[in-house]
């Protein structure tokens, strides 16, 4: 069986976030918990459900045979030499209360590797994409990361874990990172704040303890837009970290 190259794979995980975003987009403000996961303040919906459900469909529809490792899902495994890493809705607690920062996230992997990727804003309706060693894209046309200079004039972004602990100890990082960058956000969506990186929206971007589906899509598109990124590991204690290439040192030094 033939394995489809990376820009096809692209094409395909476009396709499927933009019908996922589509359907989550027709009911924003109708959200509610289904059950929780990791703690009570990591929950899933009914959409998260629908929407991992219709993107295996499209996938599945592209690349017969494909693999699948989804955030709401058991793993399944195909034939077709493709593994798809899927989180249907990144930034549910955005999602339920109304907040606009939502995102499909959608990653093609052969042989562990990520070869092609699509995260869409589904409120913004833009979607970030690319393949390995081809660039990375916003709706099409190609994007950057920023060429600041600085750490004192980045722009940084992070994230907060579901547990009270980690929480305290993250916070302790927030406090030395303040003083030496421009200022951080956290707006509840990996995906998309490593696309920001890409697009130079964001200077950098760092959390801890993300999952494989949370950052798949987004890093690649991050590093193919010319961010320098560190993945998660147990050497680095599970950081991941993207920014631009003068930002990376000095603030990987803070974490």
């Amino acid at each position: 069986m033939r394995v489809p190259a990376g820009q096809d794979l692209e094409n395909a995980a476009v396709a499927a976030a933009q019908q996922a975003a589509e359907l989550i987009r027709g009911v924003i403000g109708n959200g509610a918990a289904l059950r929780t996961k990791s703690s009570p303040t990591d929950v899933v919906t009914p959409t998260d459900l629908r929407a991992e459900q219709l993107i295996r469909r499209e996938l599945e529809r592209s690349v017969p045979g494909s693999s699948f490792i989804g955030e709401e899902y058991p793993e399944h495994e195909g034939t077709a030499g493709i593994a798809w890493v899927i989180d249907p809705i990144d930034g549910t607690v955005n999602f339920l209360y109304d907040l606009p920062v939502i995102a499909v996230s959608i990653a093609a992997e052969i042989d562990g590797v990520v070869v092609a990727g699509a995260v869409c804003d589904v409120l913004r309706h833009e979607t970030f994409s690319a393949s390995r060693e081809m660039g990375a894209r916003r709706d099409g046309d190609a994007i950057s990361s920023s060429s600041v200079e600085d750490l004192a004039a980045a722009l940084v972004a992070t994230g907060y874990s579901y547990d009270a602990v980690k929480r305290a100890e993250q916070a302790t990082v927030v406090g030395r990172i303040l003083p030496a960058a421009r200022d951080i956000r956290s707006m509840g969506s990996s995906a998309l704040q490593l696309c920001w990186v890409g697009c130079g929206r964001l200077d950098a971007y760092y959390e801890r303890d993300l999952k494989r589906w949370d950052i798949a899509a987004g890093a690649l598109i991050a590093g193919e837009a010319g961010a320098v990124v560190e993945l998660p590991s147990r050497a680095n204690n599970d950081l991941t970290l993207t920014a631009s290439p003068a930002v990376f040192d000095p603030l990987r030094s803070l974490l």
